[in-house]
């Protein structure tokens, strides 16, 4: 993957994954369904493997967010490196397992 290439996928267990600016962040199902359905904000969450010493520990933080857009048409995903938009059609397409993924778009402040 290059930069530029900014892409919403289905995971097997149900849930989003996003990828922009080479990371890769996880949308849980019951977060993609809240977000549709309801309009709340879903957390996008990163998993980072440490390696000590002793042992091998998993840390997983939340990295940004997911939300509807106020217009109700679209969603916004924002995080530290910038922010994308996605139609709600295509989100909750790929949601369903219609399509195997979808691009965003870069959003541009006024």
């Amino acid at each position: 993957m290059t930069p530029g290439d900014e892409v919403l996928a289905c995971t097997a267990a149900g849930g989003l994954t996003v990828c922009v600016e080479a990371e890769t962040y996880r949308i849980t199902p019951e977060d993609v369904q809240g977000l549709i359905f309801s309009g709340r904000p879903a957390p996008l969450v990163r998993s980072r493997v440490r390696r000590g010493r002793d042992a091998v520990t998993g840390e997983v933080t939340i990295e940004g967010y997911a939300m509807l857009h106020p217009a109700g048409r679209a969603v916004v995903i924002r995080t530290r490196e910038g922010a994308w938009l996605i139609p709600l059609v295509a989100l909750s397409r790929v949601a369903r397992g219609e399509a195997a993924s979808a691009p965003l778009f870069v959003e541009v402040g006024v």
